[in-house]
């Protein structure tokens, strides 16, 4: 049994040596062997350095194989460019900056021996900011509500897969992956475990607002239920405005001297105009993916592939 293990890269040149390394580590002392890594550059915009410790990383070992993507694509599609690159019965995501330490690994494979499909470990205590945590919140709540992701179910990049959910997730091409919910749509034979969430050892998150922003909007390739809830609000609206309509017909009957007042009217209609415009935008988001996934826009462009030859040759047997 062959395992993958997948660590997208961004910025990650001074840790990734020492995540290799201490995961091989692990893997071997607990007879979880062979192994492979699939490293992954996310396009790191610094300097080459993340790509070039990489390459020597893959010179270094015949089990690491490193992918170049020629543009940045996000975390999801990165770790997407990994499965389809992996050869593994078992596949391991984690993170290149040691808060998913291999120490906990055990755990996660532990109670993938049980029988699940997945196994998650996911952090009673997070190493994260304020802001971070409170992302992570409002994620999670979205997930369970538009893609019905079950209360007990707690996730994070630290998983292990297998090859079955790899095959099935990887046919998946549109550029908005949202790894969650494709592992949902695949299988409900999923767990979860308690891991310790450790401190990053180098630099900084390179999650912005506006990528985390962008990675939770990646939910609504998953669920039409965002169109139901507008439909539903546009419901309520009518009839709170047919409502009010009544209520000021009455109110002019039984007290004629009723002033109809103009900045009321105008509030009303830029609160409505701003929610009309807000739905299409809604609509259009789903029109403009669509359009996107017609124009088989990529998730991820592979530059370069480095690997040693011995590894190749293994690679190809394991395909084989």
């Amino acid at each position: 049994m062959l395992y993958s293990i997948i660590i997208p890269c961004y910025k990650s040149s001074q840790s990734i040596r020492q995540v290799v390394e201490l995961t091989a580590e692990e893997m071997t002392k607990l007879g979880r062997t062979p192994f492979e890594f699939i490293l992954v550059n996310d396009c790191s915009p610094d300097s080459g350095e993340t790509i070039r410790e990489l390459k020597r990383l893959a010179d270094d070992y015949s089990y690491v194989k490193a992918v170049d993507l020629a543009k940045n694509s996000g975390q999801h599609n990165a770790t997407m460019a990994g499965l389809n690159q992996a050869s593994g019965d078992v596949l391991i995501s984690m993170d290149d900056d040691l808060q998913t330490h291999p120490s906990q690994l055990f755990k996660l494979l532990e109670e993938f021996d049980k029988g699940y499909d997945i196994v998650y470990g996911y952090y009673p205590e997070k190493k994260h900011n304020l802001f971070r945590n409170f992302g992570s919140w409002v994620n999670y709540q979205s997930v369970r509500i538009l893609i019905g992701k079950p209360k007990n179910m707690k996730t994070s990049s630290f998983w292990v897969i297998r090859k079955f959910v790899r095959d099935s997730v990887i046919e998946y091409k549109s550029q908005y992956t949202h790894l969650q919910g494709l592992f949902l749509r695949t299988t409900r034979n999923i767990s979860s475990v308690p891991v310790e969430h450790f401190d990053r050892v180098y630099g900084t998150s390179g999650y912005t607002l506006k990528k985390l922003v962008a990675l939770w909007s990646n939910i609504i390739g998953f669920s039409i239920e965002p169109l139901r809830i507008a439909r539903n609000f546009g419901v309520i609206t009518s009839l709170i405005g047919l409502i009010g309509a009544v209520c000021i017909f009455i109110r002019k009957l039984l007290v004629p001297a009723t002033a109809i007042g103009w900045s009321s009217v105008m509030v009303a209609i830029f609160f409505f105009a701003g929610i009309i415009m807000f739905f299409l935008g809604l609509i259009g988001e789903y029109l403009g993916r669509m359009f996107l996934n017609i124009n088989n826009y990529p998730q991820y462009v592979i530059r370069e592939i480095y690997q040693t030859e011995s590894n190749t040759d293994k690679t190809e047997e394991s395909r084989s």
